[in-house]
């Protein structure tokens, strides 16, 4: 007799849960999957402390960063194909590791997610202040609150009238921000080739070569730093219940994001670094591209870099809504939180409870942390990290597990669905471990303070994923079925496949 392959009844499956099918390609999904990354927020935030551990070797640190994350997006893609749900890890790690891990696994969606609003939103909104020369507004935490609550409120608003809606909008945002980062990248280019400014220096190949970097110490810390400024593109496989083509079209849309983003953040760290050298970038570590821009176009043209740095942080706020709500409908669609995160909007076609949900939730947080301290802001922030590294880290070793059967069938199964992966995971697990050595210790937090003798960082990180352990024990009390569900692999060819309630 055939083995057998458990899959969740059908009124959870893929497909069923009520989304608009069809309604986004490749190209589309891309978009979403650069956007969400938010690159022009991303290389001014981080760019300045990179340059700061490894001087003019920042783009080879934008290459090694990548390594994992394209390791990681190979595991979505292969994941994807055999289970395009929408909840991704989630569903995924459910199936490969059991209900439990699964469980927390959205968790980690969730909590990654959360973390990183206050921060979106902040920046759209000073932001918007700087582009309209409103330069005390932005440095007045009221307004900067009260418009980046506003912000999320829009946000929320698109993603619930519809999919096409949030394309559109990703597609005006992204565009202006790309072509601002192409500008800026052409104009500190010909300026340095041409003009030859005062500081400047003539880019080198030496610059991509991670091995001309000093020290190992320098090589950890500036790719710890660099690697999180990919995150984001898994957004594009969380709308593959809204794709064309839901089982190849989003796990290609979430490899080639991550080459785009590459490619972005080496070219772009080339010019600033070129201009004016890797000292400039430390002196002004929190927004170089703000202060470059003045340098490299002048005024008003620099206006456009604000711009670019807003729509970026505007374009992440909305597509960061995205995958939280479709993980928190696919928990309720599979009954691992309350059946009511699985409503669909019959007009919009869009998850109702879970986007306002987590539109509400993003807005309290922001409040709150702003009330208690913007140091425990900026801490929030920082903590992060850890959320991401679990999520993406445990969907890697999910593919391994999920179809270690066909790993030895040849070579391209081993090396794409076990090592590649693998490697990602290892990958991120190391940054999680290390972001937790370092940000053990309070003087690396923003605020300096000690929590219980660590760093706020760490406790806010660690605590935020420890925390979902009682709430899922909550549920699995009450609602045990889901934690029912059995291990599945990844069937093989001549198997019968079962379909059984979840």
């Amino acid at each position: 007799m055939a083995d057998t392959v458990t899959v969740p009844e059908a009124s959870a499956a893929p497909g069923t849960k009520g989304l608009k099918s069809g309604a986004l390609g490749v190209v589309a999904m891309i978009v979403i999957g650069v956007a969400s990354t938010a690159p022009g927020y991303s290389i001014a935030a981080s760019l300045g402390f990179v340059s700061d551990e490894v001087g003019f070797q920042a783009p080879a640190i934008m290459l090694v960063a990548f390594v994992p994350m394209l390791f990681i997006a190979a595991a979505y893609y292969y994941l994807n194909r055999a289970d395009p749900d929408c909840g991704t890890t989630f569903s995924w790690v459910t199936r490969a590791m059991g209900p439990q891990l699964g469980w927390l696994g959205g968790w980690g969606i969730f909590i990654a997610d959360l973390l990183v609003m206050p921060s979106l939103a902040t920046i759209a909104s000073s932001y918007t202040f700087l582009l309209v020369g409103a330069d005390g507004l932005a440095a007045d935490t009221f307004w900067v609150t009260a418009l980046g609550v506003a912000f999320i409120v829009a946000m929320t608003w698109i993603c619930y009238i519809g999919i096409e809606l949030t394309e559109r909008n990703q597609v005006v945002l992204l565009s202006l921000e790309l072509f601002t980062l192409v500008l800026f990248t052409v104009a500190a280019l010909w300026k340095v080739y041409v003009d030859s400014p005062a500081g400047s220096f003539d880019p080198s190949w030496s610059w991509i070569n991670p091995f001309e970097i000093h020290s190992g110490t320098a090589l950890a810390a500036g790719v710890l730093i660099a690697l999180f400024i990919y995150w984001g593109w898994d957004t594009a496989v969380s709308v593959n219940e809204e794709a064309h083509d839901a089982r190849r079209g989003p796990g290609l849309a979430a490899v080639l994001s991550t080459v785009v983003l590459v490619a972005i953040y080496v070219v772009v760290s080339i010019a600033a670094t070129a201009f004016r050298g890797p000292g400039h970038l430390v002196d002004n570590a929190d927004d170089v591209l703000s202060v470059l821009g003045r340098e490299v176009l002048g005024t008003p043209w620099n206006k456009l870099l604000i711009l670019s740095v807003l729509t970026s942080a505007a374009a992440s706020t909305q597509t960061t809504i995205l995958p939280t709500a479709r993980t928190a409908l696919s928990m309720g669609a599979h009954r691992a939180l309350p059946e009511s995160f699985a409503r669909v909007s019959p007009k919009h076609l869009t998850p109702t409870v879970a986007t306002v949900f987590f539109g509400a939730a993003s807005c309290i947080w922001l409040v709150g942390l702003t009330i208690l301290s913007e140091n425990v802001l900026a801490d929030s922030i920082l903590a992060l990290g850890f959320g991401i590294a679990f999520y993406y880290g445990i969907t890697g070793i999910a593919c391994v597990v999920y179809y270690r059967r066909q790993l030895l069938r040849s070579w391209k199964n081993f090396l794409m669905m076990g090592i590649v992966p693998l490697l990602g995971a290892v990958g991120l697990f190391w940054a999680l471990a290390k972001s937790a050595v370092d940000l053990a210790k309070p003087e690396n937090s923003e605020s300096g303070d000690s929590w219980f003798g660590l760093g706020p960082p760490l406790v806010i990180g660690v605590g935020m994923l420890l925390l979902g352990i009682p709430i899922m024990i909550a549920w699995w009390v009450r609602r045990p079925e889901f934690f029912r569900r059995r291990l599945e692999v990844a069937p093989e060819e001549g198997e019968q496949v079962t379909v059984v309630a979840p």
